[in-house]
């Protein structure tokens, strides 16, 4: 049961140690299917949580709090179990150090504020909020990343950037069109913006501090958002809501609570493993484009009729993203096959 081998040093490679380019690009394909598929499978099981006539939960928090206590129990009982049974687990030591827990502590801050932003932010825009949304995250994206991690993005991934937000505003205009829009939904529309675009960039900047460890990463993000979720619990009446759910003794409930955890957990490792072998700006492109087909998709599989404002958006993020895609792999063939980058050469064509 390999889930980490023991983890070595974490150093961004060296021009002469990069893999070979179709290597690389098989790895990170891997990677990003990987995502796509386990957000996929969340989505439905958030909608069969939330609104299905069965269960009805009307506690998004709840539900994130749950996924991250079972995500944090599991990495430390693996670590555990990989200390009793050396030969057949193999998973890295798990601790709370507290200099490791102030280097981590503003992610869990992000994600906690990003959980709760986007719930509040849907009751007064609903599709809007997303589109609008994800159009800020790509942009704060290639700004934190210019800020924080010193990477610069080259003029052709801005335009294939620009391509993307062009199309989630076309989306913008027409929920604006149908009166979906407020000011209040727009001030959380930019908090959430703000909490995903920073919570992915230090993803990035974090993972050294912890040898380029993902599980070490899962287990101190997770770990720490317990304790930050439960005075929202409190404060916004979720707790209560619980305690007053029908369903609260049935074990499908239960069941179903902790297969979604399960699914949490997978996102958290595969959300961090994205941004490592990428880039955070990468890692909310990918979500951009699946975001949208998986809308065409829906549309497709429903036999539903959308507007011409609707396809223009939807297409416009799926080109840009694919445009996004070809530049970045063409970036980064460049790099290897030019000697001897200079750092702030490769720096600006990372994945």
């Amino acid at each position: 049961m390999a889930l980490m081998g023991t983890p070595e040093p974490y150093s961004e490679p060296d021009a002469s140690q990069e893999k070979p380019f179709l290597l690389r690009a098989l790895q990170i394909a891997l990677v990003v299917s990987l995502y796509w598929v386990t957000t996929v499978c969340m989505v439905f099981l958030n909608k069969y949580l939330l609104d299905s006539s069965y269960l009805q939960l009307e506690s998004p928090i709840v539900l994130t709090f749950y996924q991250c206590l079972v995500t944090t129990l599991l990495c430390k009982g693996l670590s555990i179990l990989a200390i009793c049974f050396p030969g057949a687990v193999d998973f890295p030591s798990l601790c709370l150090e507290l200099r490791m827990a102030r280097n981590v502590l503003p992610l869990p801050v992000y994600f906690v504020g990003l959980t709760i932003f986007y719930n509040i932010g849907q009751r007064y825009m609903g599709v809007a909020f997303y589109t609008l949304g994800r159009s800020l995250t790509i942009f704060f994206n290639v700004l934190f990343s210019h800020q924080i991690l010193k990477q610069t993005t080259s003029s052709y991934v801005l335009l294939t950037c620009g391509i993307i937000i062009g199309g989630f505003w076309f989306g913008v205009d027409h929920e604006g069109m149908e009166g979906s829009l407020s000011l209040t939904g727009i001030l959380f529309v930019v908090l959430t913006s703000l909490s995903i675009s920073l919570n992915a960039v230090y993803t990035k900047k974090v993972l050294p501090a912890l040898d380029g460890s993902i599980w070490r990463l899962t287990f101190y993000n997770n770990a720490i958002s317990c304790v930050f979720f439960l005075p929202p619990l409190l404060l916004l009446g979720e707790l209560r809501t619980l305690r007053l759910f029908v369903q609260l003794g049935r074990a499908h409930f239960w069941g179903m609570m902790t297969l979604r955890a399960l699914f949490g957990l997978a996102i958290s490792y595969v959300t961090g493993l994205q941004i490592k072998f990428t880039s955070p700006l990468t890692h909310n492109v990918s979500g951009a484009a699946k975001a949208c087909a998986q809308a065409v998709l829906g549309m497709l599989y429903y036999e539903e009729t959308k507007s011409f404002l609707w396809w223009a958006s939807n297409l416009l993020v799926l080109g840009g993203s694919s445009a996004y895609t070809w530049v970045r792999g063409w970036e980064m063939k460049k790099v290897q096959e030019e000697p001897g980058p200079k750092e702030d050469e490769k720096s600006s064509m990372r994945v």
